[in-house]
């Protein structure tokens, strides 16, 4: 199984993966931060409420978003910076799909935000950044997406300073057994349908919804966080483990 890999529930030729997944946030892009909102709730808002919330702009001024998607994360962490009146603050937004990163680029123009900001398309797993080169690495409903998860955690633990943070959002499992399965009621049965009828694609959500459930529990990813080197590692989790926050530091 060296050279194979999950794409949701189906087994793949890791060389296929990432080709894949640039094809489904393709056809997701316009629609995506409507659909978040759609499938959450809006709840996934707080989520990322809660994960900026970790984040000290003293001592992380220069920060990577990683699998930045539409910017989501970015622009908060910039305008929280921007409200406190941070110092030579930065942030890179970097993601695979050109298309998703355009969109977020367009958000920061809107938005006046963009002096701050640069905008990077890149592999998560080949990253194209200097090593200590950031304070802080957050990365929010990606790191699942990713063919090689340890190759990306290598790469993110490379890039942050001594010291750097590592923040990670995802989504994650449930440790009641009658809220898990209500919970995947909703995830197989209505989210694909809400899919179907918002983008004319339900494809697209079965693999995300799929993609939740072969991802590592929060002990398991935990694991793979401490295997990779950090130190101080936690994890907290959100609306009762439907998503979590893990974090990590780079030693000194």
């Amino acid at each position: 199984m060296e050279n194979k890999t999950n794409f949701g529930f189906k087994i793949i030729d890791s060389i296929n993966k990432s080709n894949l997944v640039q094809e489904i946030f393709s056809a997701v892009a316009p629609k995506y931060d409507l659909m978040n909102d759609f499938m959450s709730a809006g709840i996934h808002r707080l989520w990322k409420n809660t994960m900026v919330s970790q984040l000290n702009f003293t001592q992380h001024k220069k920060i990577l978003d990683l699998a930045s998607g539409t910017g989501d994360i970015a622009l908060k962490i910039t305008k929280q910076a921007q409200k406190i009146g941070a110092h030579n603050f930065s942030i890179t937004l970097s993601d695979l799909n050109s298309e998703m990163l355009k969109i977020a680029k367009d958000r920061a123009i809107n938005q006046n935000l963009f002096q701050q900001l640069d905008f990077v398309v890149a592999n998560g797993e080949n990253l194209p950044f200097a090593d200590s080169s950031f304070d802080a690495v957050t990365v929010a409903f990606g790191l699942r997406n990713f063919t090689n998860l340890a190759a990306g955690l290598s790469e993110i633990y490379r890039v942050l300073k001594p010291q750097g943070k590592f923040i990670c959002l995802e989504f994650s499992k449930i440790n009641d057994l009658w809220l898990q399965k209500l919970y995947d009621l909703y995830s197989f049965k209505i989210i694909p349908k809400i899919g179907s009828l918002v983008l004319n694609d339900s494809n697209s959500y079965q693999y995300l919804v799929e993609s939740i459930r072969v991802f590592p529990n929060q002990e398991h990813f935990l694991e793979l966080i401490n295997q990779a080197g950090f130190v101080n590692t936690s994890y907290r989790n959100l609306s009762c483990g439907i998503s979590c926050l893990h974090y990590g530091y780079k030693p000194s």
